[in-house]
């Protein structure tokens, strides 16, 4: 046995240990920040260490700082556990550790991405001709499918970006809802487009888009304009109106663009798929694979409808850049990245293992469970359900007869340290809540029920507390 492959069976026993905790380890428990500190800081070693002693402490020194995220009853940004097919296939890609930059690099990862690309295109019923690239995750996503619509719709209108640069290059216009991702904002900034060039339409509710408002939005400027439509708000799992954002963007002759970071996995599910009725007429996409697909951090994927024009934009290479054979892919011109890992392998490997009924019974099981969280902790007085709970979102407020703001935060700080579940808190209308997402494909009924029963537990307990 190498000494690698030792290496591998020492860090594989701190492993189980964890995977074999994750069903009743504190899903968060509370760190003390500065022994956590502590234990990191020391001096950068002058000699070499003995490595199993180094993976050794380093699972001891991390342990107490780790969250049982890949867990259960983790109810936090929509974030899955990693598939058990998933997590073995990405660490078979970190011990083959190929370079996904060209086929003549690594021909299995790119006839693995391409086929990979093609089932979740299937998968999403999404177009087939359309361009695929695995990214780092949603933002980085979004990012790419929005520079391509850049470059795409200053074309049309005669403005060639690759040679005359952005420097006076006309306005590109942006419409997007009030409750989209905050990172949109972020991806537009590193674009060159800023806030006086975006149009904020307003939503209803739920957080979807005025569908009038918006059409009037996108016809009230000329020339380049990008439309941004969302599938799945992040605190209430609403869809916008994408029928009507897309015959609103095709009439104005606005590249659409939706952000389906969770949302777009409903299309995978039978009885959701109504709710992204529309989505297929849209021009580009952005989904994340480590959230409800469950597989490991990190990876998404853009798809967009004009391949020329999204590998126009970030294609790459140089003269030792070896070209893919025809009809084979360099996955670097689907992405920012030059150098990336193999992020497609265990998105093949969860797709293998599930299959397309597979995945519609996790997306499907994952809402009904957030229905069941709803309506366990709805009939309590000191719970109110603000959303219509139409995908895996639960939005939570703590009414109360004094100060509201103060006693929901005691009970999220509470829910917390408790460690029974964690679920994240958001801002909605004014009022501090707590953002429920059920997304994990471990999660049971007796882990739903489990943590709804602590929440009413725990709002008792503050309310009596707020009270006295």
């Amino acid at each position: 046995m190498t000494e690698a492959s030792r290496l591998v069976r020492t860090a594989m026993r701190h492993c189980e240990r964890w995977l074999d905790a994750l069903g009743e380890r504190p899903v968060a428990p509370p760190v003390d920040d500065d022994e956590l500190a502590r234990a990191f800081d020391d001096d950068l070693p002058a000699e070499p260490a003995d490595v199993h002693a180094v993976v050794d402490d380093l699972a001891a020194r991390a342990d107490a700082g780790l969250v049982a995220s890949p867990g259960p009853r983790y109810f936090g940004f929509v974030t899955g556990g990693a598939h058990p097919a998933a997590l073995a296939a990405d660490w078979l890609t970190s011990a083959w550790d190929q370079v996904a930059t060209s086929y003549a690099g690594a021909p299995a990862a790119a006839v693995i991405e391409d086929v990979t690309a093609r089932w979740l295109l299937e998968l999403l019923d999404l177009p087939r001709t359309s361009s695929v690239g695995f990214t780092t995750g949603a933002t980085t996503a979004n990012l790419t499918a929005l520079a391509a619509a850049r470059r795409a719709v200053l074309l049309r209108v005669g403005w060639d970006l690759d040679d005359q640069g952005l420097a006076g290059a006309p306005p590109v216009h942006v419409v997007a809802g009030e409750q989209r991702h905050s990172t949109i904002d972020g991806v537009l900034r590193l674009l060159g487009i800023g806030a006086a060039d975006v149009t904020v339409v307003p939503v209803d509710d739920q957080g979807r888009v005025l569908a009038d408002a918006f059409a009037a939005a996108l016809d009230a400027r000329p020339g380049p304009a990008l439309a941004i439509a969302q599938c799945g708000n992040v605190a209430t799992g609403a869809f916008d109106p994408i029928e009507d954002v897309a015959r609103a963007a095709a009439k104005r002759g606005a590249w659409l663009h939706v952000d389906g970071a969770f949302g777009l996995w409903a299309r995978a599910a039978r009885g959701l798929r109504h709710a992204t009725r529309g989505v297929e007429a849209a021009d580009s996409w952005a989904v994340d694979a480590h959230k409800w697909l469950n597989v490991p951090y990190d990876c998404g994927f853009v798809v967009v409808r004009d391949a020329d024009a999204h590998e126009a934009v970030v294609r790459k290479g140089g003269s030792y850049a070896m070209t893919a054979p025809r009809g084979r892919r360099d996955g670097s011109h689907w992405v920012p990245e030059f150098s990336r890992r193999a992020r497609a392998i265990p998105v093949y490997a969860v797709l293998r293992a599930l299959g397309r009924s597979g995945v519609d019974e996790l997306v499907t099981r994952c809402c009904r469970l957030a229905r069941r969280f709803a309506r366990a902790v709805a009939h309590d007085p000191g719970v109110e359900v603000l959303n219509d709970v139409v995908l895996n979102q639960v939005l939570l407020a703590f009414p109360c007869d004094g100060d509201e703001r103060r006693h929901a935060a005691r009970v999220i700080r509470a829910v917390h340290a408790d460690g029974t579940f964690w679920a994240g808190s958001t801002e909605w209308n004014g009022r501090l809540c707590m953002r429920v997402s059920v997304s994990n494909w471990s999660t049971t009924e007796a882990d739903v029920d489990r943590s709804a029963e602590r929440l009413l537990a725990i709002v008792a307990e503050a309310r009596e507390h707020d009270v006295s």
